[in-house]
């Protein structure tokens, strides 16, 4: 997604090209995209930049959320599913996508409905399996009974656990993987954020908790992290990923990078095997309510249907 769209400051084509390469050289075996990135162009890019190489990643991509008439918004009904589908495999270059997501619940229409134009699609053999972002419990396992879901694709750190609530539990009964998206919080826990100094079109300066005053009091327990991975000998944002890949033998991370060294850090981060004590000290900095601020404005909240944390309720 940050190679064109979120977080502005945008690498040029070729160096976008480049990192995708790198990664694939580096053992990345999945990559993510989605139509609402950069309003199609994100597909389009991993098109260019690593079709020739279509055989060495597994290939992901959303619907449902997109810009519609220059506006972002939500469009579950079949035939934009069908729609966006075909498009999509138009940007990519390809017929066929390995895993699909619905990427955000449209509350306009049924769930069944959205998983049934996507039932048609495997059966059709434009797509291998189904996913679900940002979906509840209640909601996947309705899906989950018109068509087996895959995966589930969710933000998910020591920062953000909502899937803790009760995504999980459905993920260990219905035998769903999990994708845990910002598992670094948008950089918060890789060291990238020091001040709300963000530049033109970086969302994180529109989000609560990366704004002040909640900014200051939520690096104070950065700091307090940094400190637990500098202990561990390892870097913080390979403290964020191994705890995240620690939780449960079905969660994937799926780290966003512009960097080439980044990447090859991210990529480490899979061999390591934390301490049960350096795991409870994260746990110790991120209790219920330590982080300061909503994920989201009301607006981007509306189109999440995972479920609240207590606090979040409250």
């Amino acid at each position: 997604m940050g190679l064109n769209h979120g977080y502005g400051d945008f690498p040029g084509e070729a160096d976008a090209s480049r990192l995708l390469n790198h990664a694939l050289d580096a053992g990345v075996t999945m990559l993510d995209t989605a139509a609402l990135y950069g309003d199609g162009e994100n597909e389009r890019l991993v098109a260019r930049a690593v079709g020739h190489r279509r055989r060495e990643y597994t290939l992901a991509s959303k619907c449902v959320l997109g810009m519609f008439d220059g506006k972002r918004g939500l469009d579950g009904r079949p035939e934009a599913i069908a729609r966006t589908l075909d498009e999509a495999l138009a940007r990519l270059r390809t017929d066929h996508i390995d895993l699909y997501y619905l990427h955000r619940l449209d509350r306009n229409v049924p769930i069944e409905e959205s998983v049934g134009a996507l039932a048609r699609a495997v059966e059709a053999g434009k797509i291998g399996a189904i996913g679900l972002s940002e979906m509840s419990a209640a909601t996947i396992r309705r899906a989950h009974a018109v068509h087996p879901i895959a995966a589930i694709q969710t933000e998910f750190s020591p920062c953000v656990r909502n899937a803790e609530v009760a995504v999980f539990d459905a993920c260990a009964e219905l035998g769903i993987g999990f994708v845990a998206f910002s598992p670094v919080c948008r950089g918060l826990l890789a060291g990238a954020i020091k001040a709300a100094d963000y530049p033109a079109g970086d969302l994180r300066g529109n989000l609560p908790r990366f704004t002040e005053p909640n900014l200051s009091h939520n690096l104070k327990l950065v700091a307090r992290f940094d400190a637990v991975a500098a202990d561990a000998g390892i870097t913080p944002g390979q403290l964020a990923l191994g705890w995240v890949l620690a939780r449960h033998p079905f969660v994937v991370a799926l780290p966003g990078t512009r960097n080439p060294a980044h990447l090859d850090e991210n990529v480490a981060a899979a061999s390591l095997s934390l301490s049960v004590a350096t795991l409870a000290a994260v746990d110790a900095i991120f209790v219920p309510g330590a982080l300061a601020g909503r994920r989201y404005l009301p607006a981007m909240h509306a189109q999440v249907d995972t479920e609240l944390l207590p606090e979040e309720v409250a």
